[in-house]
């Protein structure tokens, strides 16, 4: 028999799976540019493109739909396809995309270096696939900093918007959150805004009103199909480079197909404006560069890579937006919500909430792998035996826990622009084998300061009118709060003993990650303001390996844009203004 105290935890730790990481009805998708990989031996011998984009992921759609208007374009994704995949299409399965740990799963899921549970994605579509869903744009500040043109940022934002953006229709735990907020002192209310603006506001989503997600891979519907190839399950192993030049130019890429066997695709060399465009995230990209001879001398060196170019900024200076929470017991279950409302401080930190759990007929007979609740004894196993294997293992000892058991929500705090960094450091030449890396948590004491401060603002919060109707937290201390916390907060760094007596403690005990890092490729020391590969002809980073800083409350909107700003900015530069955008 399961006592009480038992079942009470239970229902706040299952909570966590809601944590994470559109139009249409799950109709199934037919796009005759979709081909697996091990079909590029039966495409037309002509194997040159124009473009070759490594990486159909949040910037490489939108880069590849943009380009195809003019140009033979070639996209060439490691995962699969999002379509007909009901845990990445469907708000309510959102957990079980993370939870899924098979080897061709959306998310990839691996273990920072600091003990912090992460993933990668690993579907086309990218982070869009497997991510809460918040959509909002970059400040106009972040902007003018970056050195953007910000009349084709605002041109460019929209093209996103009309495509695959609503605004939600925000529920009780949302709309408590969004007067809590305003109560608290974060004021003012900005509406209902894509803008990143200080005081509150609700944000745009790519779920519709029926929990449908869309996704980036979604934006390949206005590309050009005649001149677009999308080549699915295919592992780029590096890019090849003629070095007879003054400087190496980027002539191709070598590829494996879902069945292992190797491929080679070539740019088209009657021309010098040919490249090949990586877009395969903040550790795929400069993973990618190093194992293609791009990188630190000493990396190169004990990978034994022959080196193209030495450059020791590659996979330096990661970057991840550290995030705690707070979790609300209700009274009554609450409907499911991901992020929709958020609070902008002042002082660089961001507050936002999800709500209920996502049952399904998907998931009810299901347990939540890396995302269930009993990993978090891991913590007590030293750090070098900790695994994902172990985590499966006890992921799989899960009994069923009905729907009526889980009521409650997170209120989460986020630090904008972190300060602290650290790096990524590849293992073996296999590109398959994600690096160690290494993010340094609250190393910088700013950061820790902002956390501080986000805390307390959601103690605030939970003190307000606007929650009294939800939950009895409001007679709870601030200790028996967080102590409610450390328990539901999963990660695999090793607890204090007084980590409710200090927020500087919990903030370090209970930080996990809501999947914005960045970094390992930044402009000024990998790649130049437009993105082209410093020291090589005919190579681009084009995703969120190149920012310094994360844009806006959450980063898929601008790295959307990105992608559809430099493809316009490109066949601009190209064709001026015979480029038709």
């Amino acid at each position: 028999m399961v006592s009480r105290k038992e079942e009470i935890l239970v229902k706040l730790l299952a909570l966590l799976c809601i944590l994470a990481p559109s139009q249409g009805k799950g109709q199934r998708h037919s796009f005759p540019y979709l081909r697996p990989a091990s079909s590029f031996s039966s495409l037309p011998q002509t194997h040159y493109y124009d473009y070759i984009i490594v990486g159909g992921g949040t910037a490489g759609c939108p880069l590849a739909a943009t380009l195809s208007q003019k140009y033979n374009v070639l996209l060439l994704e490691r995962g699969g396809s999002p379509y007909g995949n009901r845990n990445v299409s469907y708000m309510q399965n959102f957990h079980i995309s993370l939870a899924d740990m098979s080897p061709n799963s959306a998310s990839q899921p691996f273990i920072s270096t600091d003990g912090v549970i992460n993933t990668r994605a690993r579907v086309l579509g990218g982070g869009t696939c497997i991510n809460a869903g918040f959509y909002t744009r970059a400040s106009p500040r972040y902007v003018n900093e970056v050195g953007w043109d910000g009349k084709l940022v605002n041109e460019s934002y929209p093209w996103i918007e009309r495509r695959i953006v609503h605004f939600p229709k925000i529920g009780p735990w949302q709309d408590a959150l969004r007067k809590g907020l305003l109560q608290a002192g974060v004021s003012p209310f900005n509406g209902y805004t894509y803008d990143h603006l200080y005081g509150t506001k609700v944000g745009g989503t790519i779920f519709d009103d029926t929990g449908y997600r869309s996704t980036a891979a979604d934006l390949l519907k206005a590309s050009n199909p005649r001149k677009l190839r999308v080549l699915l399950h295919a592992t780029v192993q590096n890019i090849m480079f003629n070095t007879q030049g003054q400087k190496p130019k980027a002539i191709g890429v070598r590829f494996k197909d879902e069945l292992g066997h190797e491929h080679k695709a070539y740019l088209n060399q009657k021309t010098a404006a040919s490249e090949i465009i990586i877009s395969s995230g903040a550790i795929g990209s400069p993973q990618l560069l190093i194992l293609s001879g791009i990188g630190p001398k000493e990396d190169l060196e004990r990978l034994r890579v022959k080196p193209i170019l030495y450059n020791q900024h590659v996979g330096k200076e990661m970057l991840d937006n550290p995030m705690n929470s707070i979790f609300v017991p209700t009274k009554k279950p609450v409907k499911q919500s991901l992020i929709e409302t958020v609070g902008i401080t002042k002082v660089g930190s961001f507050i936002e909430a999800s709500s209920g759990f996502g049952q399904s007929s998907d998931s009810i007979h299901c347990h939540h792998g890396i995302m269930s609740a009993e990993i978090g004894q891991l913590s007590t196993i030293p750090p070098k035996q900790r695994s994902l294997d172990l985590a499966r293992s006890f992921a799989q000892t899960k009994k069923d826990i009905p729907i009526e058991a889980f009521r409650g929500g997170f209120i989460l705090e986020k630090i904008d622009g972190p300060l602290s960094k650290g790096q990524l450091t590849i293992l073996n030449t296999d590109i398959e084998t994600t690096p160690n890396v290494t993010f340094n948590y609250f190393s910088h004491p700013q950061d820790l300061r902002r956390c501080v401060f986000g805390i307390r603002t959601i103690e605030q919060i939970l003190r307000t009118k606007s929650f009294a109707d939800l939950s009895d937290v409001h007679n709870y201390s601030s200790e028996e709060v967080l102590r409610m916390s450390v328990r539901a907060n999963v990660n695999f760094i090793p607890k204090q003993t007084n980590d409710t007596k200090s927020v500087e403690q919990f903030c370090r005990d209970t930080v996990i990650t809501i999947w914005h890092y960045h970094g390992g490729c930044h402009v000024g020391k990998v790649v130049d303001q437009e993105y082209r590969v410093f020291g090589v002809d005919g190579l681009r980073v084009v995703d969120g390996s190149t920012l310094l800083k994360s844009p806006g409350t959450n980063p898929q909107a601008t790295v959307m844009m990105m992608g559809r700003y430099m493809g316009v900015k490109i066949l601009r530069t190209r064709l001026g203004r015979a480029a038709g955008v």
